[in-house]
């Protein structure tokens, strides 16, 4: 949360590729004078996140935190609600894809885009703290992109995803892909509008990072693992992995994909025209676009 990391005290910058959009500044609590929860646990464990809320930080008690990010959170989901009615009024599938970083997100998107075709119009949110160059990428594949640069900032939120689509102006019945900070953590909270979270698991990673970062395997609804082509060269247990993401939650589906290779990036796509058919049952588009 922005009262743990301290993301709330960056500043973000959209750029949509030719000219810098507004600056846009959030203010964290700095001047509270309590001291944060532990809990000393077996096997020399020391659990910051045994508080009420959750976490720790030095000279704000677990109240105060709890306050600040229920502020924080009820501002954001006014966002996202605005995000979600355009993008249900206007047909629009979106995604937002999350990951650590160096997952492959970008390069598994640029495949993406590629194999879409002319099946399904594509535009890209880009988030990262600093550069454009994910944007550039994207770009040169002929989707527009735009790129948030959220600065000490650790994710995305809805107001920043809502100037981005507004500069974006997404044709009706299209997909937009919310490319999110390389982060597990904090982008687990912050609802963007979207349809879907889907997240990005890269065989270079632990088996165990669903049951280290369960919030975001808990809120996402589909687990892409990624950079199944490097499997012979590595110990990674791709069974043992999506048992754990499924621990966290029952309910998740789970893909294996190569980005470099094409491998699996049918079954990628097929739930992507199937996300969005059912953005568009009963919508006007809904036949027309079918």
């Amino acid at each position: 949360m922005c009262t743990v990391c301290g993301c709330g005290e960056g500043e973000t910058r959209i750029e949509s590729g030719d000219k810098a959009g507004g600056h846009h500044h959030h203010h964290g609590d700095s001047h509270a004078h309590e001291h944060g929860h532990h809990h000393h646990g077996e096997h020399g464990v020391i659990d910051y996140g045994a508080g009420e809320a959750g976490a720790a930080v030095p000279g704000m008690s677990q109240g105060r935190m709890i306050q600040l990010e229920h502020d924080i959170l009820a501002k954001n989901n006014a966002y996202a609600a605005e995000n979600r009615a355009f993008f249900a009024d206007h047909g629009i599938l979106a995604l937002n894809l999350v990951s650590s970083p160096g997952s492959g997100k970008t390069s598994l998107l640029v495949r993406t885009i590629e194999m879409l075709g002319d099946r399904l119009r594509p535009y890209v949110v880009e988030g990262d703290q600093q550069t454009a160059n994910d944007a550039e990428r994207i770009r040169a594949t002929g989707a527009p992109a735009i790129q948030i640069n959220t600065g000490k900032g650790c994710h995305l939120d809805g107001h920043m995803v809502g100037h981005a689509v507004e500069h974006l102006a997404p044709q009706d019945g299209s997909v937009v892909f919310i490319e999110n900070v390389g982060n597990l953590v904090c982008p687990a909270a912050f609802d963007l509008g979207e349809a879907h979270k889907v997240a990005i698991l890269s065989v270079t990673e632990g088996e165990d990072k669903p049951i280290k970062y369960p919030d975001m395997f808990a809120a996402s609804d589909l687990v892409l693992v990624n950079k199944t082509d490097l499997l012979p060269h590595l110990d990674f247990d791709v069974d043992a992995a999506i048992a754990n993401a499924r621990k966290v939650n029952p309910a998740i589906k789970v893909l294996k994909v190569s980005a470099r290779t094409g491998e699996g990036m049918d079954g990628w796509i097929a739930w992507i025209m199937a996300a969005r058919s059912m953005v568009l049952a009963g919508h006007p588009l809904g036949t027309a676009a079918e």
